[in-house]
């Protein structure tokens, strides 16, 4: 009988992880194991024949490494630990650690409002002091959604204090009975108190007082013929049903469970999770990969990355589509040992089947978005008359601040949509004050110098400018070397003076070609138009965010001297550009400043020099 190159005849029956590595000595497979020997040859074919059941290991692995651990327990963290060393190509990994939102009363305030907050899920129901938080929510949409509907139910302020303590009169939501105006005292504590016992049992799931009450007045207004009062709790009612009916599934009883559903296309999977608690569902969220593994490993591995660690609140039930492979040791292994179900039937079974099919629908999704973004990138081919359709694009923006504090961004869509991995920020070095056409030459450069060192080239690079800064990108691209790297420039519209001094008309957004005799304008309704948008954009956000960061932070000379504040040193900044446009000033110059005394105009150049 044949062997993988990497089998082991002595390996232990103990517990413990191993790791597959390729001829590189890359990681690209962390597993763990009960028995290590049983797992490893678990692997192999039936028949004996040396082939193996997953296509990676027989075409990468070249080496086999174990670790032995005292226990499962210690075999499932020390997994984990290496998959965050080595990220492995062949785990699963999941990058959306985000925080979750959540909705928080503070009831220390005069007049409680409720807020938005990220709090992690570990955290998720408790109380902090006198606060309260309720979730998490899905997205930011739901949270407003919830909020807006609870606000018809039970006017709650919802400005901040400052807004609060500082009013003269009821703004426009007062107006519209949103708020109950506490501003201005058309309230008192003890009824603004009973409004937010209301909002509380509301957000807590004991909604079934509250829509008696709304109902009774509903049908004494409309006894009294007071149709316009009737319709006014009407319409709470409504919003109150909307806000608790909007949370989606409500199961018979409250166990804390999450049902992961798993849709599968050749090597893409994706698996979608909700999680119920308190008898509703609080949370969806899909997380996609690509993977060969079994559907019993590739759970074991889903499950690992999701709860392994502390990083979530481990439910009571998790269900699943079938049991991961070693379930005893994964279960042991998480805080609270859940228990994992895998029904045929019954209402655990709708409900995964609810997670099933949101996944075949966020999956089919995914890759119509896939399947037009490359549509659209064979038609940008053939407007840029290329010979390759440009996968890999890289869009670059430069930002500043009258010349100070100078970035830039570089964003990178593959296949059409966003690839965040290869996001990046640049510090301009070379280039003293406002010059965005040497800023864009020096970046981009950058950028292509490294990718062509590293093999990590595009193969479009965008450039968000007009002809000048396309005209800097290609010199860049000539000095690294990147020659088949093909250039273009988006530019905004812009407004033109029509014929015969008619009035102006404003151009589409343009596309700077480099060798062609005018730009091209993209029509509206253009799907390249609307992905180079996408992209251009994208860019611009990332740079306004990192040059916001950047300016927030800065520490010039100039603060450390006596007697120069943040309004001065902002004055002698815009009129002389930097630091050393102030250090190379005349006392006189410094002196005609707003602010600036001819004798700390002498204590700075003195400082200075």
């Amino acid at each position: 009988m044949s062997h993988p190159r990497w089998w082991q005849d002595d390996l232990p029956n103990k517990p413990g992880v191993y790791l597959f590595r390729d001829e590189s000595e890359e990681v690209i497979y962390v597993g763990k194991a009960k028995e290590l020997k049983k797992r490893v040859a678990s692997y192999k074919r039936p028949g004996g024949d040396g082939r193996l059941l997953i296509r990676f290991l027989e075409q990468e692995a070249h080496t086999l490494e174990t670790i032995v651990t005292r226990t499962e327990a210690e075999a499932l963290l020390l997994e984990g630990s290496l998959i965050k060393q080595h990220k492995p190509t062949h785990n699963v990994l999941f990058k959306d650690d985000k925080s979750f939102l959540m909705i928080r009363v503070d009831l220390d305030e005069r007049f409680p409002r409720l807020k938005f907050v990220r709090q992690h899920s570990s955290k998720e129901g408790k109380v902090k002091g006198r606060s309260r938080t309720f979730g998490p929510f899905v997205s930011t949409p739901a949270v407003r959604r919830t909020l807006s509907e609870l606000h018809r139910v039970v006017p709650l302020r919802d400005c901040p204090d400052h807004v609060l303590n500082n009013r003269s009169r009821p703004c426009l939501k007062h107006q519209l009975k949103l708020c109950s105006a506490p501003c201005v005292d058309l309230i008192s504590e003890e009824d603004y108190g009973g409004l937010l016992e209301r909002a509380l049992k509301i957000l807590s799931g004991d909604t079934a007082e509250l829509e008696q009450d709304l109902d009774l007045r509903m049908r004494q207004a409309s006894a009294s013929e007071e149709y316009e009062r009737a319709a006014h709790w009407r319409d709470r009612l409504v919003a109150l049903r909307k806000t608790v009916e909007g949370q989606g599934v409500t199961p018979h009883d409250k166990v804390h469970r999450d049902v992961i559903g798993l849709a599968r296309r050749g090597s893409d999977a994706l698996v979608q999770r909700l999680s119920f608690r308190e008898g509703r569902l609080t949370e969806s969220r899909s997380h996609r990969f690509r993977s060969e593994l079994p559907d019993e490993e590739l759970l074991h591995s889903v499950v690992t990355a999701l709860y392994a660690g502390g990083k979530r609140v481990v439910p009571r039930e998790l269900v699943l589509p079938v049991k991961p492979a070693d379930a005893e040791v994964l279960m042991a292994g998480l805080a609270g040992e859940p228990r994992l179900i895998a029904p045929r039937s019954g209402e655990r079974r709708r409900m995964l089947d609810l997670a099933n099919e949101n996944a075949r629908a966020a999956l089919a999704k995914i890759e119509d978005d896939e399947e037009r973004g490359e549509a659209l990138l064979v038609e940008l081919a053939r407007i840029l008359d290329l010979e390759a359709t440009p996968r890999v694009i890289d869009c670059f923006d430069v930002s500043n601040l009258q010349g100070t504090n100078v970035v830039a961004s570089r964003v990178r869509f593959t296949g059409g949509l966003p690839d965040r991995n290869g996001y990046r920020r640049f510090k301009v070095k070379t280039v003293d004050g406002q010059d965005d056409f040497a800023s864009m030459r020096e970046v981009v450069g950058r950028s292509l110098t490294r990718g062509a060192r590293e093999d990590d080239l595009p193969d479009l690079v965008l450039i968000d400018g007009g002809e000048q800064q396309v005209a800097k990108a290609l010199e860049a691209r000539e000095e690294a070397g990147a020659f088949h790297v093909a250039v273009a420039g988006i530019a905004k519209a812009r407004a033109e003076r029509g014929k015969e001094g008619k009035r102006k008309k404003r151009s589409e957004e343009r596309l700077i070609i480099p060798g062609a005799a005018a730009p091209l304008e993209l029509a509206r309704n253009s799907g390249v138009r609307h992905l180079l948008e996408r992209i251009r954009d994208e860019a611009h956000r990332f740079a306004i965010t990192y040059h916001r960061k950047e300016r927030g932070k800065v520490k010039s000379k100039l603060d450390s001297i006596a007697g120069v504040g943040p309004a001065k040193r902002k004055a002698l900044l815009k009129r002389f550009g930097s630091v050393k446009g102030v250090s190379a000033a005349s006392v006189e110059e410094l002196s005609s400043t707003p602010g600036i005394s001819p004798e700390l105009a002498q204590e700075i150049l003195r400082e200075l020099q």
